[in-house]
């Protein structure tokens, strides 16, 4: 039996069809698992589906979800079950980027809208996943992983950022409180705060913000998606079950600089 083998094991991943949603998906693939990605945009969903086939490992799944819409993250679930019968781990992964305003230019809708997603979508995700999890603990069968997808704006300042700083923060707050909350059922929450990764949205970014990053990152460069392949795996493998209600930088060393 292979270290790190997740054949048998369902994995949710919201956001899951592209950047580091898609990159931990390739990890939990090859490692065995079925992996059901939630994500939006039908277009890259089925690119998605067609590379996760291809690795012949575990069996994808893609659904259209919304994670804004509570409707959409139950049809979600109960299409998983339906597939595979169980969920054993969930990534929330999905997120925007924010309304990228000034503090005195804040408005009501646009702060509004990057916490519907980044927290409360991930709140949402939990609590349909967590019930599954519960029932299935109070069958004889404890155990359960959350791995939420944060950043390290949640714990460093950066301009024009304060409410996708603010819901990265509430998210690990929902993190800790999870790993307390539902520690009796052997279900682990934890966070990984992402430092500055090549992706869809950093894309849009001013090409000036990529240059000053790689300045003040320690290690001088953007993270690797490949990396994310195995840090998917150990978070989703039994050798991570002791670790619980952990708000983990994974950057570079950029939030020490």
């Amino acid at each position: 039996m292979e270290l790190f083998d997740l054949t048998g094991r369902t994995a949710v991943i919201t956001g899951g069809n592209g950047g580091l949603g898609l990159a931990m998906a390739r990890g939990l693939a090859k490692a065995g698992a079925n992996v059901a990605i939630w994500a939006r945009n039908a277009d890259k969903n089925n690119a998605a589906f067609e590379e996760l086939y291809a690795l012949d490992r575990g069996r994808p799944l893609v659904t259209q979800c919304d994670i804004a819409l509570e409707d959409d993250i139950e049809d979600a679930m109960a299409m998983t079950l339906d597939v595979f019968g169980r969920v054993d781990v969930c990534f929330a992964n999905a997120g925007i980027s924010g309304a990228g305003t000034a503090i005195p230019d804040i408005t009501a809708e646009g702060w509004d809208h990057t916490l519907a997603v980044n927290t409360r979508g991930a709140a949402l995700v939990y609590k349909h996943v967590t019930r599954h999890m519960i029932d299935r603990a109070r069958g004889g069968e404890p155990g359960g992983k959350l791995i939420a997808t944060s950043s390290g704006q949640s714990i460093m300042g950066v301009n024009r950022s304060s409410d996708y700083a603010a819901s990265k923060a509430a998210l690990n707050g929902l993190t800790r409180a999870a790993a307390f909350e539902l520690a009796r059922y052997q279900i682990t929450a934890n966070a990984l705060l992402f430092g500055f990764y090549e992706t869809d949205i950093t894309a849009k970014a001013d090409p000036k913000f990529a240059e000053w990053m790689s300045r003040r990152i320690p290690l001088r460069r953007p993270g690797d998606h490949a990396g994310l392949e195995g840090l998917a795996v150990f978070f989703a493998s039994p050798h991570s079950d002791y670790i619980t209600g952990q708000c983990l930088p994974v950057d570079g060393g950029l939030c020490i600089s």
